[in-house]
């Protein structure tokens, strides 16, 4: 196969995600602010795209208090630079069963699993440009939780975010998730061409080795447009991967705390760091305007603007 390089990347930074990261780095933002400010910064050094979740801003455990996601959206587009919005729709589909032998009954205080509707009631809220659809589940690392997003459930998230204007980023964490966003698209639910992040790495879904990566990048369709990332170590030489492969970049928090060894990692660092390989392997950074013109995206005003 010849080499197919891409020349003109978008970097998206994935700001803080919803792991139990909160206590192992100080710059793992958990309130609005620190979060919106973490993605500014990261907007600042060269990130087109920022995808984010939100965190109690006391604990900083996962939520999806849509106040939280108001705020932190309404920081973002008030800020003086430019950047393209993605939120998370994959929170509220968490089962954690009660053991091997005895799954029932669940564990109620780990499991988060609502409805489709209750789960977009952020994503109604906000408008964001971009919102993630998890397209299928998995075994997602804990020995008892599955990360639930059965197909009836996509139909009705992914008919949502096409009704709303919001564009879906399919994340794909193993190959049947695109065969199945394929499947989506051929039925009209989500529109083509669509955007795809490759979900490398993440324990269980597809291993972050190159045979099986170029196996994903393979399985996307030509005119679709994708990014991808895998965790710890391996994020910088993924951005590299990703290059060369054709693709776009995503790095941040969510997924890496490390500058190095021994040096944790700010968002906008991450960023800075992709920026510099991208550079030097001959290709150019897009900006968000740029994003916004490939992927037919609406900018959404600033909530002062818009009222």
């Amino acid at each position: 196969m010849p080499l197919a390089m891409n020349r003109e990347v978008f970097i998206t930074c994935a700001v803080t995600g919803s792991g139990g990261t909160q206590d192992r780095s100080p710059h793992v933002p958990r309130s609005p602010q620190q979060i919106a400010d973490s993605a500014i910064a990261a907007a600042k050094a060269g990130a087109a795209v920022v995808h984010c979740h939100v965190r109690d801003p006391e604990t900083g455990a996962p939520s999806r208090r849509t106040d939280l996601y108001r705020e932190v959206t309404d920081r973002i587009r008030d800020a003086e630079v430019d950047v393209v919005l993605n939120l998370t729709a994959g929170m509220g589909g968490d089962i954690v069963f009660g053991s091997a032998e005895a799954p029932f009954p669940l564990n109620e205080t780990a499991t988060d699993m609502i409805g489709a509707s209750d789960r977009m009631v952020h994503i109604a809220e906000c408008l964001p440009e971009i919102c993630t659809l998890d397209c299928g589940t998995m075994n997602f690392a804990e020995a008892d939780y599955v990360m639930t997003n059965t197909p009836g459930m996509l139909r009705a998230m992914g008919a949502m975010m096409t009704e709303l204007g919001v564009k879906p980023e399919i994340e794909a964490f193993d190959t049947g998730h695109l065969w199945f966003a394929k499947q989506l698209v051929s039925e009209g639910t989500l529109t083509s061409p669509a955007l795809v992040q490759l979900c490398m790495g993440v324990p269980w879904g597809a291993p972050n080795d190159l045979n099986t990566f170029m196996a994903m990048v393979n399985a996307v369709p030509d005119d679709w447009t994708w990014s991808a990332f895998s965790l710890g170590r391996d994020q910088m030489p993924y951005v590299a991967a990703s290059v060369l492969a054709g693709g776009n970049v995503r790095v941040g928090l969510e997924d890496n705390l490390w500058l190095e060894k021994g040096v944790l990692a700010a968002n906008a660092q991450l960023v800075e760091r992709a920026v510099t390989v991208i550079e030097n392997m001959g290709a150019r950074v897009i900006g968000p305007q740029a994003v916004r013109d490939r992927l037919g995206l609406e900018k959404r005003a600033p909530k002062a603007a818009a009222s």
